[in-house]
C-alpha cells in the first residue's frame, strides 16, 4: 500500500505518517527529513535547500524530483519497503505529481490513495509559529499544545529549544501563501483522477488518524 499524505504546513502530516507507519508497517518518506539531513551534512544539495527553506519557499522542482527519484531507486526493493510507503511532502506541485507518475511506471509501483488533511489557515499559523525544536537531539515541542517542563529547555537531553527560521510568523505566512499558490492545485489534480480523499485535520490527532484508517482499510 503506497500513500500520498497531503496538506498545508502545520496540518500534522508528520504525526499522522508516524501513526500509519506503526499501524501498517509502511515506510515514511519525508522530503522535510531528507532536506534537513542534506542541510546538516552540508552537501551541495543541502546548501541549495537551506537557502529556499530559510525563506519559507519550496525547493525547486528539479532538485526535489531528483532527490526523491534517487532515494526510491536506492531503497524501493529493500525490506523496509515490503509493506509500502507514505510520501510526506511530495509531490507539492503539478510538475512533481506528473513526474511521480513517471517514477511509478519506472519502478513498477502505484499510488493507492491520496489523503489530504484540510485545516483552516488561522489554525495553521498558531500551530506552526508555536513550534520549538531541541538544538541537540531534535525533539519537537509546542509552546501551547506540547510545552516542555522547563521553558526553553528540552525534557530529554537538556538542550536549548529554538524556533526554526522557517517557523517565524513571517516565514509561516510565506509558506502558507506558497502552498496556496503552488500546492493547492494538486487537490484539483488528484480529485480529477478520482484518487483524493479529504480528511478534517482540525480534530484531535487520534480522531484524524481514525478517519484515515477507515479510508485505508477500505482499500484492502
Amino acid at each position: 500500500m503506497n500513500i500520498i499524505l497531503m496538506g498545508p504546513p502545520g496540518a500534522g502530516k508528520g504525526t499522522q505518517a508516524a501513526k500509519l507507519v506503526e499501524k501498517y508497517g509502511l515506510k515514511q518518506i519525508s522530503t522535510g527529513d531528507l532536506f534537513r539531513k542534506a542541510i546538516k551534512e552540508e552537501t551541495k544539495f543541502g546548501v541549495i535547500a537551506k537557502y529556499f527553506i530559510s525563506f519559507g519557499y519550496l525547493v525547486p522542482d528539479d532538485f526535489t524530483i531528483q532527490m526523491i527519484q534517487e532515494y526510491l531507486e536506492e531503497n524501493i526493493n529493500t525490506e523496509e519497503f515490503k509493506n509500502g510507503f507514505i510520501l510526506d511532502g511530495f509531490p507539492r506541485t503539478i510538475i512533481q505529481a506528473r513526474k511521480l507518475a513517471d517514477i511509478c511506471s519506472m519502478f513498477n509501483f502505484k499510488i493507492d490513495a491520496v489523503i489530504n488533511l484540510d485545516i483552516p489557515e488561522d489554525v495553521l499559523v498558531k500551530r506552526l509559529s508555536g513550534r520549538r525544536t531541541c538544538a541537540d537531539c531534535g525533539k519537537s515541542y509546542h509552546i501551547v499544545y506540547n510545552p516542555p517542563k522547563k521553558e526553553g529547555v528540552c525534557d530529554v537531553c537538556g538542550g536549548e529549544l529554538i524556533q526554526r527560521s522557517d517557523e517565524s510568523e513571517e516565514a509561516v505566512q510565506v509558506r502558507i501563501d506558497t502552498y496556496n499558490k503552488q500546492t493547492k492545485p494538486l487537490i484539483d489534480y488528484y480529485t480529477m483522477l478520482g484518487e483524493l480523499t479529504n480528511v478534517d485535520g482540525n480534530q484531535s490527532m487520534d480522531e484524524v488518524a481514525e478517519e484515515i484508517y477507515k479510508v485505508l482499510d477500505n482499500l484492502k
